[in-house]
C-alpha cells in the first residue's frame, strides 16, 4: 500500500497509537522507546504490511525537521550553570571526538573491506563517509533515554553528555557533507574544508545566540491575549533559525540548539504551557522520525550486511568511542575520573541523526550509497539493544548514578516565574503531631504559609483551627530569598 491524501490520516494515527502502546509496553522491560519506534516502522514497512515509503529526500526533510524540534527542546532542558563547569570537555567530545571517531572507525572499515571473506568493499573515502555518518552520538536517543529511564549521574556527567550529543551534529554533518563532496567531484581544496568548518560553526553559534535573544524579547514583549498562541510561535522561531542560518550557510542544528538554551535561561511569558507544548512536539517528532526511517529501509536487505555492520558496530562500542573519549578527556586529567570517561564512551548511542545522515549520499548519488545505508541502520539497532538498554546498569556498576532528586510538587501546581516564590510540598508525620495538631501549633518553617492540603483523595483549604493528620500533605508558598 502507497501512502496516499485519502490514507495517510488513517495509516498515519494507526502508527501512532501502536507506537506508544509499544513505548509504554517496552518502558517495563528497560527496551527503549525509539528502538519500538524503529521497529513498528519496519513491521509495517515494504517487508511487513506493505507499506511503501522509499523516498530518501522526504525521509530527510521529515528528519531535518524533527532534529531543529528536538535540539532545540534539549536546548531548553539544559542549565547554562550546569554546563558552564563542562563546556570544554563537552566541545572537545562534540569536534574532537567526532573527528577521531570518523578516523578510527574509517580505517577500520577500509582494513575489513580487503578482507577476502567480505562481499561488501568501500574505499578509503567512502569508508571515511560511511563512518562519517555514525561519528557523532544521537541527540534524540541521548535525550529520550536519560529521562525516561530517570537517570541521575555524578560528576555533571549528564549535562556534558547532553551538550555532547546536542552539539556534536553540526560536526559530523559537515564531514559526510565534505566528504560527499570530494567523492562526487574532483575533490577540495584544505583551504575551503577549514573555511566551511569555520563559516558553519561560527555563523551557527552567532546566529542561534542572537536569534534565541530575539525570540526572548519577542515572546516577552509581544501581547497575545490567547496564551496557546506562544508555544505556536516559538515554534515559527525555530524554523525561521534553522532556515535562516542555513541560507547564511552556517549550522542550522547548531544554531536551534544554541537558541533553546538562550530562551530556557531567560525569563519568558508562558513558561509552563511552552515547556508543555515543546515536550510533546518533540516526542511526535521522534516518534514520527522513526517510524519514516523504519519505513524507508528494507529489512531483508539488512541481512547482506549484517556480519559486517555488527563487527563495525562492536568496533565503535568497544574501541573507537572510548579512544576517542579517552583522548579527549586526558588534558582534564584527575577532574574527569577514569569510571566517568568509561560511562561517557558507553553513552555513545546511534539513532535517527546517523541513519538521516546516511540518506545524504542516497539523494547525492553516491557509489554504494545503498549498501552504507544498510549497515548505519543495522548499526543504529546494535547500538540502541546493547547501549540503550544498559545505560542505567552501567551507570549503577561505575557508582556513578545518584538518587533522583524530586523536583517540583505533587499538587501540580505552578506559579508564574515574574513571582518570587517556591513551592514545594510537606508531608505530616506523627513526630510533627506531637506539640499539636493544628497548623497554628506545627512548627512551620519562618515565612511560610500553607496553600492547600490533601487528604488522601480530598483537597481541604486550610484554617488554623483545621485538624491535621499523619500522612497529610501541605502545599507551601516562601519567598526564594528566605533562608529560613
Amino acid at each position: 500500500m502507497i501512502f496516499t491524501p485519502d490514507n495517510v490520516l488513517l495509516t498515519g494515527s494507526i502508527l501512532l497509537f501502536v507506537s506508544i502502546i509499544a513505548g509504554k509496553t517496552g518502558y517495563r522491560f528497560g527496551v527503549p522507546a525509539l528502538l519500538l519506534f524503529l521497529i513498528v516502522g519496519m513491521i509495517f514497512g515494504s517487508d511487513g504490511f506493505g507499506l511503501q515509503f522509499n523516498n530518501a529526500k522526504e525521509a530527510q526533510f521529515i528528519g531535518m525537521v524533527a532534529l531543529s524540534v528536538i535540539l532545540f527542546s534539549g536546548g531548553m532542558d539544559t542549565r547554562i550553570k550546569d554546563i558552564r563547569p563542562v563546556l570544554i570537555p563537552g566541545i572537545m567530545l562534540s569536534t574532537l571526538g567526532v573527528l577521531l571517531t570518523t578516523l578510527f572507525t574509517g580505517l577500520f572499515i577500509w582494513w575489513l573491506s580487503g578482507m577476502s571473506w567480505t562481499n561488501i568493499y568501500f574505499p578509503l573515502l567512502s569508508s571515511l563517509l560511511l563512518a562519517a555518518t555514525m561519528s557523532s552520538t544521537d541527540s534524540a536517543s541521548v535525550f529520550a533515554i536519560l529521562r525516561s529511564q530517570n537517570i541521575n549521574l555524578k560528576h555533571n556527567l549528564r549535562p556534558m553528555l547532553e551538550l555532547e550529543s546536542g552539539s556534536n551534529d553540526p560536526m559530523a554533518y559537515m564531514l559526510t557533507i565534505v566528504l560527499i563532496q570530494i567523492i562526487g567531484s574532483s575533490g577540495m581544496g584544505a583551504g575551503h574544508i577549514i573555511s566551511s568548518f569555520i563559516i558553519q560553526f561560527l555563523v551557527g553559534g552567532v546566529a542561534g545566540y542572537l536569534l534565541g535573544k530575539l525570540a526572548v524579547f519577542t515572546l516577552n514583549r509581544l501581547n497575545i491575549d490567547n496564551q496557546s498562541l506562544y508555544p505556536i510561535l516559538l515554534l515559527a522561531f525555530i524554523f525561521f533559525i534553522f532556515s535562516i542560518t542555513d541560507l547564511l550557510k552556517g549550522n542550522g542544528y547548531l544554531a536551534v540548539y544554541i537558541a533553546g538554551i538562550i530562551v530556557s535561561n531567560n525569563k519568558i511569558a508562558n513558561r509552563k504551557e511552552i515547556y508543555t507544548f515543546m515536550d510533546g512536539l518533540a516526542w511526535l517528532f521522534q516518534i514520527i522520525m522513526f517510524l519514516c526511517l523504519g519505513l524507508l529501509v528494507n529489512p531483508h536487505e539488512l541481512l547482506n550486511v549484517a556480519a559486517m555492520a555488527t563487527l563495525i558496530g562492536l568496533f565503535m562500542i568497544i574501541v573507537s568511542r572510548p579512544l576517542s573519549v579517552f583522548i579527549c578527556l586526558l588534558p582534564f586529567g584527575k577532574n574527569i575520573t577514569n569510571r566517568s570517561r568509561a560511562f561517557v564512551s558507553w553513552v555513545g548511542l546511534r539513532g535517527a541523526v546517523p541513519i538521516i545522515f546516511a540518506t545524504y549520499p542516497v539523494v547525492a548519488d553516491i557509489p554504494g550509497s545503498s549498501v552504507l545505508f544498510n549497515i548505519v541502520f543495522f548499526i543504529t539497532i546494535i547500538s540502541l539493544v546493547v547501549q540503550g538498554t544498559t545505560i542505567s546498569k552501567v551507570a549503577r556498576l561505575l557508582h556513578l548514578s545518584v538518587p533522583q532528586i524530586k523536583t517540583g510538587n505533587e499538587f501540580g501546581v505552578e506559579l508564574p516565574e515574574e513571582i518570587d516564590t517556591d513551592l514545594r510540598d510537606m508531608t505530616i508525620t506523627d513526630e510533627m503531631l506531637e506539640k499539636g495538631d493544628t497548623l497554628k501549633e506545627i512548627d512551620l518553617p519562618k515565612g511560610t504559609l500553607v496553600m492547600i492540603i490533601k487528604r488522601g483523595t480530598e483537597y481541604i483549604i486550610p484554617n488554623g483551627t483545621l485538624k491535621l493528620c499523619s500522612g497529610d500533605k501541605l502545599l507551601l508558598i516562601s519567598e526564594k530569598n528566605d533562608k529560613s
